[in-house]
């Protein structure tokens, strides 16, 4: 039976509903969204013709457009790992360097092409060069240099950086299970969730030192709050279930709030109290995850 769809302002919504736009607050728009959208159509516009060409041209033509749609996606993984850097404290440079390997593809992809369609060696390679560079000037390269890392104690700060990274990878795993759900009020406080511990990671950047009172936070529990959320994707999915649901929301709502307490208590270096609740949460955890 089709659902009625209500948000916040539509008539006759309780005042309780939650806005539709939820999912989306936070969420900063992604950088060259416009050039990557276009790039992306490139490819298929690029191989468009060669369906109309003789059978060598053709395949040079395909083998051109498809290097250039690798090119358009490993340029917005390289843009999504520059941000991912370039919000961090510390930070290590990323291990592959995409949009240069990007440019560098591109520039084959196009000068393939060129070189299907005219068979001039010396203008395809002339073209191949330009393409690259304007690449660059399009979408800049990447980062090559850790930060934050010192050279003095490069072995603490980058194990702080592994950790940060791990308990990144925890969050989007956690997202992407509830994303699945399609129930947008969920995501929209996954999404809440993930900023809060994202303000603890900075903190704990800011302070490398918090990193040992906040060890578990960034490990057992957000591993918990993983399995949790799979597991409540893997039963949601087989049986919808209004107090289930209602179940896991009450978890985020503790994950969220302990994590900020522990986040404020950081930030005053108020290590006291950081244990009290500790085995409680643990508890809540294991018992959402099995």
């Amino acid at each position: 039976m089709a659902t009625r769809y209500t948000a916040q302002f539509s008539p006759n919504a309780s005042s309780g509903t939650r806005d539709a736009t939820l999912p989306f607050k936070g969420r900063r728009p992604m950088r060259f969204g416009a050039r990557l959208n276009i790039y992306a159509a490139l490819p298929v516009i690029a191989a468009f013709p060669s369906f109309f060409q003789p059978v060598s041209t053709m395949l040079v033509d395909m083998a051109g457009a498809a290097l250039l749609g690798f090119a358009a996606w490993l340029t917005r993984e390289g843009i999504k790992a520059e941000d991912a850097y370039s919000v961090r404290i510390v930070a290590r440079r990323p291990m592959i360097p995409r949009k240069i390997m990007a440019a560098l593809i591109c520039g084959l992809a196009v000068g393939l092409l060129v070189w299907g369609g005219t068979w001039a060696i010396l203008n395809a390679t002339a073209i191949a060069v330009f393409a690259g560079v304007l690449h660059l000037a399009a979408f800049g390269i990447d980062p090559l240099q850790d930060k934050g890392i010192s050279d003095i104690d490069s072995t603490a700060e980058r194990r702080l950086a592994d950790k940060i990274e791990a308990a990144e990878a925890l969050l989007q795993e956690m997202r992407d299970a509830v994303t699945q759900t399609g129930q947008r009020d969920l995501e929209a406080r996954v999404i809440a969730f993930q900023q809060t511990a994202q303000a603890m990671f900075r903190q704990i950047e800011s302070d490398p030192r918090d990193l040992n009172a906040a060890r578990r936070f960034l490990g057992v529990y957000l591993e918990g709050a993983r399995d949790a959320a799979v597991k409540f994707q893997s039963l949601y999915a087989a049986r919808p279930d209004a107090a289930l649901k209602t179940r896991f929301e009450g978890l985020l709502n503790d994950l969220e709030r302990d994590f900020a307490a522990r986040t404020t208590k950081l930030a005053q270096n108020d290590t006291e109290d950081l244990d009290l609740d500790i085995e409680l949460l643990r508890e809540r955890l294991a018992r959402e995850a099995v």
